[in-house]
């Protein structure tokens, strides 16, 4: 089956209020090219789930979310994104700070279709104290330990970034390494895969081993050719991080009138194609 798709057809599936994944750590292998093509709609109240990067950051900026689930934010290079700290310190969505481990867990409920899985992530700091909403259960075979009860993070979309993909939806990851973009896409109703390039299924054995092919075509929904589409996220081998054009994102934080600019050029105007111009000629 053919699941090739654009951009704008697979963000053209989401509705205000609903609850989206995004694949990626940090400010690495983000599929920002969805991400532009849903700051080009009016999508609102949006409830993201993420390792967070540039896309927290840009989602929350423009007013796109209502609420954020997150382990960590940061640009890797610079320790915390701050157009997501801005929005944060004026209290502009709802957040929902996790350890890391008990976001993965909750994808991992989700993908299992369970409830709830039971982690000591969490156990003995603030995380229950500033979600407040999270439950502890007794173990049942240990009656004197109590866990938290990570609740499932159900999605209704996910949306992935690889290195390579075919057209039936087999993903690849070339870097070093696969981040939870399996557990996105599981937990997912629907779920969208961009790529640096579509290859031939064959031609995915031949660019790496067998653990690289990560995402398989029962985990995705649609296919999308982006070359680029990590931009300015890194995407290795195909790419490193662009830290002059992130270090451009991130001063605007500081700047109303720059950030104006900025979101003027890059994430309104256009189409994916016409970004990815701007950007080589800027």
């Amino acid at each position: 089956m053919d699941k090739r798709t654009t951009e704008k057809e697979a963000v053209a599936e989401l509705r205000d209020g609903m609850t989206i994944g995004i694949g990626g750590w940090g400010s690495r292998r983000k599929p920002m090219s969805i991400v532009r093509e849903i700051l080009r709609t009016d999508l609102r109240d949006l409830t993201v789930v993420t390792y967070g990067g540039p896309d927290a950051g840009l989602l929350c900026a423009t007013g796109r979310v209502a609420r954020l689930v997150y382990g960590f934010v940061s640009l890797d290079s610079i320790p915390l994104e701050p157009h997501f700290r801005k929005a944060r310190q004026a209290g502009s969505f709802r957040a929902s700070e996790l350890d890391e481990g008990m976001l993965q867990w909750g994808l991992y409920a989700a993908a299992q279709r369970l409830p709830f899985l039971p982690t000591r992530a969490g156990l003995g700091s603030d995380v229950l104290t500033i979600n407040p909403e999270l439950r502890l259960v007794r173990s049942p075979y240990d009656d004197a330990e109590e866990l938290v009860a990570m609740p499932a993070l159900e999605l209704d979309a996910a949306f992935i970034h690889m290195n390579r993909a075919d057209v039936h939806g087999n993903g690849q990851f070339l870097g070093p390494d696969p981040y939870f973009d399996d557990l996105y896409c599981m937990a997912a109703k629907r779920r969208f895969m961009s790529c640096e390039k579509i290859v031939d299924t064959a031609d995915l054995a031949k660019s790496g081993s067998f653990h690289t092919l990560k995402i398989h075509r029962a985990m995705i929904d649609g296919v999308i050719e982006a070359p680029g589409g990590a931009h300015f996220t890194e995407c290795p081998p195909d790419y490193d991080r662009d830290e002059a054009f992130q270090r451009e994102y991130a001063a605007t934080a500081r700047d109303p009138d720059a950030w104006e600019a900025f979101r003027q050029k890059y994430l309104e105007l256009g189409s994916e194609a016409e970004y990815q111009e701007a950007v080589r000629n800027r």
